[in-house]
Formats: C-alpha cells, structure tokens, sequence
C-alpha cells in the first residue's frame, strides 16, 4: 500500500509540475542564430554541435531542450548546481547570452546511442513501467517513450546521451551530491535504485531513438 501511494505521489507531483512549467510566461525562447556567436566557451569540451564528449562528466547537449539548457546553465552560473569544470566559465554571459546559447545547442540534431544487450530487459522496464513494488514510476512518465523529454515542461531529453554521464548524474541525484531537481523528484526515485537498475537505465536511455 504504501508504495502504491509513493507512485501515485510521483505521478501527481509530475502532473502538478507540468502545470507549472508548461503555463510559465517568464521563459522566451532564445535566438538561435545569435548564440551561434557566443558559445566560445563552450566548444572546447561539448563541439560545435553539443555532440562531443571529452570527459564522462560531460554531456551531449546537442537536440536538447533548450527551457532544461537554460535552467543547468543559470543553476550552474549560480551555484545551485556544482559542475566542477564549468565554475566560472559562464560569468561573462547575462540571461539573454545564455538563452541563446541555449537556444542555438537546442537547435542542433540529438545524438544517437546505443544500448548494451545483457541491459536492456531491466532499464526498459524501469523505463517504461517502472517498478510499484519499491514506489519507482516509469521514467517515460517524464521524458517521453522516445526519451526526448518534454521540452514544455523542461524535462530533458535523455536519448543518446553519453552512458557514463548519465550514470553519474543519477548516482548524483540518488547520494544527494545533485539537487536542482524540481520538487526533488529526481532524488526521491533515485534513491530507491541500486547501481545496477541505475546503470540499466543509462544504457537503455542512450539507444532510445
């Protein structure tokens, strides 16, 4: 019973902050074009398009939605997010730059990925169905069956990200190390996965298409 009510505690959060998010008027999409010429400091480790990782503990940033861009990129300017290799790097850009620069690595194709084999009857279901069980709702809940997330609502897609980043991040969310999840969602369901539901998920994450 009472995981029951922890799915349904997920699911109403969800929809509460769907609400939230997708009726905000303080968000404007960025100028695409614009950001193009400001993102000097950010080719080094993401390319051009976004798609290049140099490290575990860099994303793939190219196709994703760009309200997710913003709000990481605000947060790590701020020091809500802790992401080690960014500190300082975007205090010369104001909202507008970073909105574009959002705008422009949203405007750029999404990388593919691929899944590991002996992993994906455990991350799909987690994935697509969750697990009632230990209170998990299905992730698809969130960021869509393809993984593109919800760009509405500023939900990240998740579809050929790179695996270890992904791994990291939600290992993060689960020992608290990351905590700029909206009504601490993210935390809540991560916590209640152990590192090899949480390693199946990202390799199933990264072959969606």
């Amino acid at each position: 019973m009472a995981v029951a009510k922890s799915v349904k505690r997920f699911s109403l959060i969800f929809a509460a902050l769907l609400v939230m998010t997708s009726g905000s008027s303080l968000w404007a999409q960025g100028d695409a074009a614009a950001g193009a010429g400001k993102i000097a400091v950010c080719v080094a480790c993401h390319g051009q398009d976004g798609n290049m990782t140099v490290l575990p503990d860099v994303p793939k940033i190219g196709g994703q939605n760009e309200k997710y861009l913003l709000k990481q990129m605000q947060d790590i300017k701020s020091g809500v997010r802790m992401a080690p290799l960014m500190t300082g790097m975007l205090n010369a850009l104001n909202d507008q730059d970073l909105t574009d620069v959002a705008a422009y690595y949203g405007s750029q194709p999404l990388s593919q990925g691929a899944t590991d084999p002996a992993k994906v009857a455990m991350g799909e279901t987690l994935y697509r169905a969750g697990n009632a069980s230990i209170g998990v709702a299905a992730c698809s809940a969130c960021h869509s069956p393809d993984g593109r997330g919800l760009a509405s609502a500023g939900y990240p897609a998740l579809s050929g990200q790179d695996i270890a980043y992904t791994e990291m991040q939600l290992r993060a969310f689960r020992d608290g190390l990351r905590q700029n999840d909206e009504a601490e969602v993210m935390r809540s369901i991560m916590a209640r996965l152990n590192d090899a539901e949480i390693a199946a998920l990202a390799s199933y994450v990264a072959g969606l298409r």
